[in-house]
């Protein structure tokens, strides 16, 4: 299992929006993917369960991945949060 830490840096935070794009690349992977904020732990490959976290801009994540592939997800992942979702602000 690896895991990485991430801020949200998009004005929004992880909406639904960026919940869809978290997910569909996190499906890309056969691993398994999780997302912690506090004590929540939610499946990254769910949108319900992403968007139960409320996470907002500046507040912080943890992603991990286990399994196959595991590496590579958290690369791809934390990429993505960190260029916001590719949101033009």
């Amino acid at each position: 299992m690896v895991s990485a830490q991430v801020t949200i840096v998009n004005r929004l935070g992880m909406h639904a929006r960026a919940a869809v794009i978290f997910v569909r690349e996190s499906t890309l992977f056969e691993c398994e993917i999780w997302l912690e904020k506090g004590k929540k732990r939610v499946n990254g490959k769910s949108i319900m369960g992403i968007l139960t976290l409320a996470a907002a801009k500046g507040e912080t994540l943890t992603i991990e991945a286990d399994g196959p592939g595991e590496d590579r997800a958290i690369e791809v992942l934390v990429g993505i949060v960190a260029r916001g979702f590719n949101e033009n602000e």
